[in-house]
């Protein structure tokens, strides 16, 4: 019974977790495609809004500078219309936020522990190690503007 209590209890905080994170990407790709240079905070950037967007909205999960590590924001310029050609990556261009690009917003390699350490038997020591990795990512076209944000520095 306790087995059954620790795997469900387990498998709802990986699912919570990924879904927190899921919507925080989300949230901040919705924002950053809408953002303008008027609306961000004085001397601003739009790759550190972005971040610190989903940083506000993962719950806890990406607080301080290690969870901002995990947070990468890219821009992609989309191939011409009726064209095979990839998606370039313009993540290191002052243009690259330029309406028409793509912006990927993502978590990478997340960690998680689990709430309750899995026990296999009563001779071994508990097994209390993050095994649970999280990868997120949303994307969208960055909407026209007059007045595009500075692009900072990414991803």
């Amino acid at each position: 019974m306790l087995a059954m209590v620790t795997v469900t209890v387990d498998t709802a905080w990986a699912i919570f977790a990924k879904s927190t994170l899921q919507r925080a990407v989300r949230l901040a790709v919705r924002t950053g495609v809408t953002l303008t240079a008027t609306q961000m905070a004085q001397g601003a950037c739009l790759t550190d809004t972005v971040k610190k967007t989903v940083q506000a909205n993962a719950l806890g999960l990406l607080n301080g500078q290690s969870g901002y590590n995990l947070i990468k924001v890219n821009y992609f310029q989309p191939p011409a219309p009726n064209s095979n050609g990839p998606a370039v990556d313009v993540s290191g261009s002052p243009s690259g936020d330029a309406p028409g690009n793509i912006m990927q917003v993502s978590v990478q390699n997340f960690v998680l522990v689990p709430i309750l350490p899995r026990f296999f038997d009563w001779k071994t020591a508990a097994d209390k190690k993050s095994t649970i990795f999280a990868n997120v990512n949303s994307a969208d076209l960055i909407e026209p503007s007059r007045n595009p944000p500075c692009i900072g520095t990414a991803p």
